[in-house]
């Protein structure tokens, strides 16, 4: 019998989601439990890859000191990473690090402290812009790693300034983590602890490929490697807006998704539509509800998680290409995201 209980907790440089799973064979067996942890826990490592090209991105990381307003507020960890994403002092991070906090201060790796300010946050990806006082380098932006390239994390862990774990990517697209209501993360078992959220994630060639954001752990007797970073598309579709606009700017589909039932995955994968707004995109496009979609912009969608994670990759008037089912036959419409 197995029970799971899921517990999710808020900090500073670590967003916690517990999933408790009790297995029970026998009166003997002992209860194990497992443990979902953002940007937070450390895993086994894969092979380094940590070359030069790799070490001189930590010229563009720097540790984050959130202010908060007062100490009622201030966690135990108080601090988190930031990785130099445009010209000009412009820093992404994590959201969750900055809390309550309404300034925000950097520290150099050689230890100098300089003043920064909050740009813009987005709290349903989990990705906020800072800007600092002074210019770094900005690394050089690359696209999502192949499955079992080898990849480096750097960051802020445990407060000790920055450090280079290095693994590879394990897996791509990852949505339904439940951490953030958008996502599009890669998936590693590079080790992250504390105070990495916000980090770099570096492929060999010292391309910044991913925002260090999730970690999934075992605490029980074995460590398994499941750590996330979001994907590069989508840091820089956020920043982009938040810096232009303060806050991301999103179309709308104009429908609603459903998971399938059991007995509909017996035959296919994807989202059904359940509603549609009246005049809205999807009717323009043709949608219908009960409609399968299985894929949007050439994304495959397996489940609901996928939809909101692909139709926000694109812009108000963008124009979205989507693959769809309807009474067992196969269909293609463009849908065109309304303001």
């Amino acid at each position: 019998m197995v029970e799971k209980r899921l517990i999710l907790i808020r900090a500073p440089g670590a967003l916690v989601i517990m999933q408790r799973r009790i297995r029970t064979i026998n009166r003997r067996t002992p209860a194990l439990a497992a443990a979902i942890v953002l940007a937070v826990a450390a895993v086994t490592p894969g092979p380094s890859v940590a070359g030069e090209s790799t070490v001189s991105v930590m010229e563009s990381v720097v540790s984050l000191l959130p202010e908060w307003p007062g100490a009622e507020s201030r966690p135990k960890e108080p601090e988190g990473t930031a990785v130099a994403i445009m010209p000009g002092g412009y820093l992404a991070t994590n959201d969750h690090i900055l809390g309550g906090a309404k300034k925000v201060k950097i520290r150099l790796n050689d230890g100098r402290i300089r003043a920064a300010e909050i740009i813009g946050r987005d709290a349903l990806t989990d990705i906020a812009l800072i800007k600092a006082s002074m210019d770094f380098p900005v690394p050089p932006i690359g696209g999502n790693p192949g499955l079992g390239e080898s990849v480096c994390a750097i960051g802020n862990q445990f407060g000790m300034g920055l450090s280079i774990t290095c693994g590879v990517a394990s897996a791509l697209h990852r949505t339904g983590t439940g951490f953030n209501e958008i996502e599009d993360f890669i998936q590693t078992d590079a080790v992250i602890n504390p105070g990495g959220s916000g980090g770099a994630l570096i492929d060999g060639q010292g391309r910044l490929v991913g925002l260090v954001s999730a970690i999934f752990t075992k605490d029980s007797d074995a460590n398994i490697g499941v750590n996330f970073a979001a994907s590069m598309k989508l840091v820089l579709r956020v920043v982009n807006d938040l810096k232009d606009h303060g806050r991301v700017i999103r179309g709308k589909p104009g429908f609603g998704v459903r998971e399938l039932t059991e007995r509909e995955r017996a035959a296919l994968s994807g989202a059904a539509i359940d509603r549609v707004a009246r005049g809205g995109a999807a009717i323009e496009a043709g949608l219908e509800v009960g409609d399968v979609i299985t894929a949007i912009g050439g994304r495959k969608v397996r489940r609901v998680s996928d939809v909101p994670s692909a139709v926000h990759m694109a812009r108000p008037g963008d124009s979205l290409d989507i693959a769809y089912i309807r009474g067992g036959q196969s269909h293609r419409a463009s849908l065109v995201l309304r303001p």
